[in-house]
């Protein structure tokens, strides 16, 4: 499975791009009936990849006073419980629902911005040299934090992993996930017959389902080739940061006016669509994460910066607090008050007072 060609294929029908569909393996976007595209099998239009383990969906054992069976997979995973089991299925759902396109509207659209740029994110920091280890590891933390939070998943499935090392586990259980995932999908292929009333795909379905989920947590955990935006005209610029955090953070830390530059001419050009508009915001909020979260102060050479063109300055402020709420977090976990930058807060639109005032 070549993720890579099938992220450029999300991206491209995500933002309308108009691009020729390249060769994708096992899976291809369908459109559905409410404007949201799906992954289905390329040799069948009646399965969704996400959709393939729905039936398998554990009984949810917190309606249940004294649950009296046991984990499907208890066999292999001695410590696991039907909680656990339940979480772990929320997880396989939340991973295999990262190439979904879903209809965007008011109330889902940050969600979705902030679900694709954590994936994103996650699969650059293993190269991410200009960052130590402890600052890898925070980011770490933030992105999946957020990744899991924007899907949205319940409040006991967000708190339920963490790394270790480069390997995502169940803390509870320590279990891993690739190990996990492997068995799951292993034992369904294996015990097809048992279960023809809830799976309707066949054994190589099953793999392939397999193969497309380890890729994606491979991502997560940054194990494989980390993904890029892919070109536009007039975006090689602001591609080129996105796509290499740390040219990013070498040419901020050489002259952070060559980054705001680069943001000045992205404004002048009046060309917009929703893949350019898309690349703009994921490049704001780079300087939120890889600057900003580590030093908040910079943020007032921003607007000394752009100041001059106060227009500009507040549809860059504006984007960065209120495209996502990463921003948010860093000012909870650093105590920051931002009514004390007031060069900041003069302009705020009204959604940001809103959120922020």
């Amino acid at each position: 499975m070549k993720l890579q060609l099938l992220y450029n294929e999300y991206l491209n029908i995500k933002f309308n791009r108009k691009l020729q569909s390249g060769q994708t393996d096992c899976f291809e976007y369908c459109l559905c009936e409410d404007g949201s595209a799906e992954l289905f099998f390329i040799a069948r239009k009646d399965e969704l990849f996400i959709e393939w383990a729905y039936e398998l969906q554990p009984k949810d054992p917190n309606y249940t006073v004294n649950p009296d069976w046991k984990p499907v997979l208890s066999a292999f995973f001695k410590h696991l419980d039907v909680y656990d089991e339940l979480i772990l299925y929320y997880l396989l759902f939340t991973i295999n629902a990262t190439m979904s396109i879903v209809k965007i509207n008011s109330f889902n659209a940050m969600n979705d911005f902030m679900k694709n740029y954590c994936f994103f994110q996650l699969a650059q920091l293993t190269d991410a040299s200009r960052l130590n280890d402890e600052q890898r590891h925070q980011l770490r933390d933030f992105f999946f934090f957020f990744y899991l939070y924007a899907h949205p998943v319940n409040e006991e499935t967000l708190y339920s992993f963490s790394f270790s090392g480069q390997d995502l586990v169940h803390t509870k259980t320590n279990i891993h996930m690739e190990h996990y995932f492997s068995i799951y999908h292993d034992y369904y292929s294996e015990n097809l017959d048992k279960y023809r009333d809830k799976l309707f795909i066949a054994p190589h379905e099953i793999n392939a389902c397999k193969n497309l989920t380890m890729e994606l947590l491979g991502s997560i955990e940054g194990k494989s080739t980390k993904l890029a935006m892919p070109p536009e005209e007039g975006l090689e610029f602001v591609l080129q940061l996105i796509n290499d955090v740390d040219y990013l953070i070498h040419i901020y830390s050489e002259n952070k006016a060559t980054l705001f530059s680069i943001m000045r001419d992205f404004l002048s050009d009046n060309r917009s669509n929703p893949y350019r508009d898309h690349c703009f915001s994921t490049l704001l909020q780079n300087y939120v994460s890889y600057i900003l979260y580590f030093k908040f102060d910079e943020i007032h050479d921003l607007v000394d910066y752009f100041k001059g063109t106060p227009l500009w300055c507040g549809m860059i402020i504006n984007k960065i607090f209120t495209d996502a709420i990463f921003i948010q977090k860093i000012m909870k976990q650093n105590h920051i008050d931002i009514t004390e930058y007031k060069n900041v807060i003069e302009f705020f639109d009204e959604e940001a007072r809103r959120i922020y005032l």
